[in-house]
């Protein structure tokens, strides 16, 4: 059975969709689920084309047990949207460059991160790059929440 594979998407691919990425796989992997959920990243900009993550967000991370080393930015393509069975966009923005991109039949694939929070009530995830450590912090809270509530609904019914 292929697995589902979820695509975190936000503007540059080295702030918040890394992070994401980070922290689902994180939680993917702790709860032995690597063989029915896979975990990407990219961004809607090509500003950062294989950079690692922001220095920030990868010490945010780390400082919650996080390793986003190993990631790479890149840049959304078309493939990504036949390949992914959810895109989950950061933002407002995000969402708006991703759909204009986005074959109609995938459309409907394509969601805020945030639609899974559990606890928090935010409509985005802010863009932590021109702020501070708050920043940073806020940024993983709000990931942690959603990532917590996406892999409660990825994963009723499936046995591990």
């Amino acid at each position: 059975m292929k697995p589902t594979s979820v695509l975190f998407v936000c503007m540059g691919n080295i702030c918040r969709s890394p992070t994401a990425h980070g922290v689902f796989r994180h939680k993917v992997r702790e709860r032995g689920l690597e063989h029915v959920i896979a975990v990407d990243s990219a961004g809607t900009h090509n500003y950062h084309p294989n950079s690692p993550p922001d220095p920030r967000s990868q010490k945010h991370a780390a400082n919650r047990s996080y390793d986003l080393s190993d990631l790479r930015a890149r840049q959304i393509s078309n493939k990504d949207f036949e390949a992914h069975d959810l895109i989950l966009v950061m933002d407002w923005d995000n969402l708006s460059l991703v759909e204009e991109i986005c074959p109609s039949i995938y459309k409907s694939k394509v969601r805020r991160l945030t639609e899974f929070c559990l606890t928090m009530d935010s409509s985005v995830v802010p863009d932590p790059y021109y702020g501070g450590a708050k920043g940073f912090d806020h940024v993983l809270d709000l990931v942690e929440d959603a990532c917590e509530g996406l892999l409660k609904q990825l994963t009723i019914g499936t046995p591990t």
